[in-house]
């Protein structure tokens, strides 16, 4: 499902206009973006959390040439889904 297929299930789930739904994706998208780069972790109970992991510093190898590469340290979006969502999907609930 791309961008615009969410804000039309999202217009028909909610009886909202593509509109509405298209300020409500981008404002979500926003809102956890702005919270993630100010380092908070963002928990929806039931859905799961979304969160800032630290990456350390590694080697890796160019796969052309074999040579060793030195790989920085860097900090990665996640996210974990919660036991509402899992059940979900199994088809538990």
């Amino acid at each position: 499902m791309n961008k615009s297929e969410l804000i039309e299930a999202i217009a028909n789930e909610a009886n909202l206009s593509k509109k509405d739904a298209e300020a409500a994706v981008n404002a979500y998208t926003t809102v956890v973006t702005n919270a993630l780069k100010a380092g908070d972790k963002i928990t929806l109970v039931g859905f799961g959390t979304y969160e800032v992991r630290e990456r350390a510093a590694r080697e890796g190898k160019n796969p052309q040439t074999g040579e060793a590469i030195k790989i920085a340290a860097a900090k990665v979006p996640a996210f974990k889904p919660g036991k509402g969502l899992k059940d979900m999907i199994n088809g538990k609930s």
